[in-house]
């Protein structure tokens, strides 16, 4: 894999625009190639102006991790989503950009992140897997400060299109299995129609199936829905976060937009979001980073 050193952060508007374009001559497949460069950004500052408004958005209250200046967890997946966004809307990555659903994701932060420290960031593409409904791209977000790991992210990504053979034979499917018995209720939200376009603003991730009623039914959902990354961001704003933590998130069903939705948890570290006749949307669990 190379290294492609940036001497800033990509602007998104191009990539976005660039990956719309180019999604209608796409070829989905699990065996198709993919970018194997590396990004990094080196000497990255956060935009404090910037970080606040997520921290609203989310729920989060200034100082999250604990520390009077710190990010919140999942603060460096929106650092990193100018880079994804470069190799995703690439010639070279093999998934149309327009409609790719976020179905994962599993945060490894290994002490307090200051958000006035400098930072070493880099993404890359780890590879494509079979899914039932499509193909997966796993992308990996790396933060480095002073030369040491500090947060580091797994997140998968779905294209759907059609799939051969049996349903066994296309690859995971984490809906399958008996229902989950729901986890007791700590809050209830109530979700307005323009939340995916007040965290788009905030994060940069103006995916149209995320923005407006009509951008999201040209991609088959009957509205617009949250971001995925919201719901998780939310859920551990609710919940708490170690210093040094693990998360894993999945995706299970789309939140439609707007909505109400139920925040559970176990009191420990499972969480879940659920919405109206008790649809499983997220299911996650944070805890401590152990050796």
């Amino acid at each position: 894999m190379t290294a492609v050193t940036l001497s800033a952060a990509p602007a998104l508007a191009p990539s976005l625009a660039r990956g719309a374009l180019r999604s209608p001559f796409k070829r989905p497949s699990p065996e198709a190639d993919f970018p194997r460069a590396r990004l990094v950004l080196p000497g990255l500052r956060v935009d404090l102006a910037r970080l606040a408004a997520y921290e609203r958005i989310c729920g989060f209250a200034p100082g999250a991790a604990g520390e009077a200046d710190a990010l919140p967890v999942t603060y460096p997946h929106v650092l990193g989503f100018p880079l994804a966004m470069r190799l995703m809307s690439g010639r070279d990555f093999p998934l149309p950009l327009l409609g790719l659903v976020h179905t994962s994701i599993g945060i490894v932060r290994r002490t307090g992140l200051p958000a006035t420290g400098e930072y070493e960031l880099a993404v890359r593409v780890a590879g494509l897997a079979p899914h039932r409904r499509g193909t997966e791209a796993t992308v990996v977000t790396e933060l480095q400060a002073g030369g040491d790991a500090v947060w580091e992210s797994r997140s998968t990504y779905l294209a759907r299109h059609r799939t051969g053979g049996a349903p066994e034979e296309r690859g995971p499917d984490a809906e399958r299995g008996e229902p989950r018995p729901p986890l007791a209720v700590a809050g209830r939200w109530r979700l307005a129609d323009d939340l995916g376009r007040r965290y788009g603003a905030a994060s940069g991730d103006r995916n149209p199936i995320h923005l407006h009623p009509l951008t999201a039914r040209l991609f088959g959902f009957p509205r617009a829905i949250a971001h995925g990354m919201w719901t998780v961001a939310r859920c551990l704003a609710a919940h708490g976060t170690p210093e040094a933590a693990r998360v894993e998130a999945r995706f299970r069903a789309p939140v439609l937009l707007p909505g109400t939705v139920s925040y559970g948890t176990d009191g420990a570290g499972r969480f879940e979001l659920r919405g109206a006749g008790d649809r499983l949307h997220l299911t996650g669990e944070v805890g401590p980073l152990t050796p």
